[in-house]
């Protein structure tokens, strides 16, 4: 692999899936051979000593620009110019190819010999806006590949690009850590801490905002204990819309029967997925399309831990279910429809072993970190 310039917003300490895509794939190439190009998280004290304290113990070398947002300014594409040939990298990674994939062009010709820029759906978004379509134009023509998380984000993607920049395109999804991820990961201790041993558990890892659906769960449970009286709901994340689902969970009359756990570390989030006896996130699309989701490796991360799922119909969400095999979508936003898959699962141990099974045999076969990370070894 060339030495490799990584530019991106999207790196821990800042949380989110696309952070913790980019740091997982760092972590798997040479650290002699990559430097990473990162905006800085927060500017407060707090921000930069977690920020600095992150930044030591990692394997690489990572710059920090001075502004929490790269755009592809004169000012920073000089700055990733300098940076290219101060460390003599010849490959570039845009973490996230929209905005700073337009940064190519400068950064060919200070000599970059290969130009890899990932899509997320965010992209999916800009594809739909006449302004932004160009610009994701003159971002395929400027790299080498665009690559894409599924064929939702692909098929969105590629119409608003040159026929050209789109036979370049190349899947490369996050990947799901089996070790992490597995059966055994601790979920019967969860479960004690929150007195949830005896009752059947709907668990959902997510952050908390409106495009997830954890209000759609929420407005499933009263039909959900129609039929299974002791389940409960397991809400495992922080976000700005978790005040909104508590009164929700007050108002439809569930409060006894919907646990948040808030943010949990790193470290005991395989354990919580494993709390649980069937995962949901029925998440749904809003915004006329530009709110969408891109994969969601929870899904993944799921089956990997032996659940069945039930996704939402959102984006890319299907490209991460296997339908009827390691669990079911359904149309986000319908409360019904979720609420009848999650009746079926509960109801059905030997179901929930058997899509649970196929769920961690798929996630061994095509969604390793390691097979991923050198394909994109192989584009770099």
């Amino acid at each position: 692999m060339h030495k490799t310039l990584i530019v991106t917003n999207d790196f821990p300490p800042r949380p989110g899936g696309i952070q913790a895509f980019l740091h997982n794939m760092a972590l798997r190439l040479d650290p002699d051979r990559i430097v990473v190009y990162a905006s800085t998280w927060k500017h407060s004290a707090e921000g930069r000593e977690a920020t600095e304290a992150f930044d030591a113990e990692q394997p690489f070398q990572v710059i920090r620009d001075r502004t929490t947002m790269l755009l592809p300014t004169p000012r920073v594409t000089r700055r990733a110019v300098g940076l290219l040939r101060e460390h003599g990298c010849e490959s570039v990674w845009f973490g996230a190819a929209a905005p700073l994939g337009l940064m190519g062009p400068a950064l060919r010709r200070a000599g970059a010999r290969r130009i890899v820029a990932t899509t997320h759906g965010h992209e999916a978004g800009w594809a739909q806006l006449p302004a932004a379509r160009q610009l994701l134009r003159r971002i395929g023509e400027g790299t080498d590949t665009l690559t894409y998380l599924g064929e939702y984000t692909r098929s969105r993607i590629a119409s608003a690009v040159t026929d050209r920049a789109a036979a370049r395109m190349v899947q490369l999804p996050p990947g799901v850590d089996e070790k992490t991820f597995h059966p055994g990961s601790g979920g019967a201790e969860v479960r004690a801490r929150l007195g949830l041993t005896d009752r059947p558990v709907v668990v959902c890892v997510s952050r908390l905002v409106p495009r997830k659906g954890q209000d759609t769960l929420i407005e499933s449970m009263p039909r959900i204990l129609a039929a299974v009286p002791d389940a409960v709901l397991l809400i495992v994340g922080g976000g700005p819309y978790e005040a909104d689902l508590r009164e929700l969970a007050v108002s439809t009359g569930v409060p006894d029967s919907v646990v948040f756990t808030g943010a949990v570390p790193w470290s005991e989030l395989a354990a919580h997925y494993g709390a649980g006896d069937v995962f949901a996130m029925p998440c749904r699309t809003r915004r006329g399309g530009l709110d969408v989701e891109g994969l969601g490796i929870v899904y993944l991360e799921a089956s990997a831990t032996g659940l069945p799922v039930i996704a939402g119909d959102s984006g890319g969400a299907p490209d991460a279910v296997l339908d009827g095999e390691t669990g079911w979508v359904v149309r986000g936003g319908s409360p019904e429809e979720a609420a009848d898959r999650i009746v079926t699962l509960l109801k059905d141990p030997e179901l929930r072993r058997r899509m649970g099974e196929r769920g961690r045999e798929w996630v061994e076969e095509k969604w390793r970190w390691d097979l991923l990370a050198e394909r994109l070894r192989e584009l770099l």
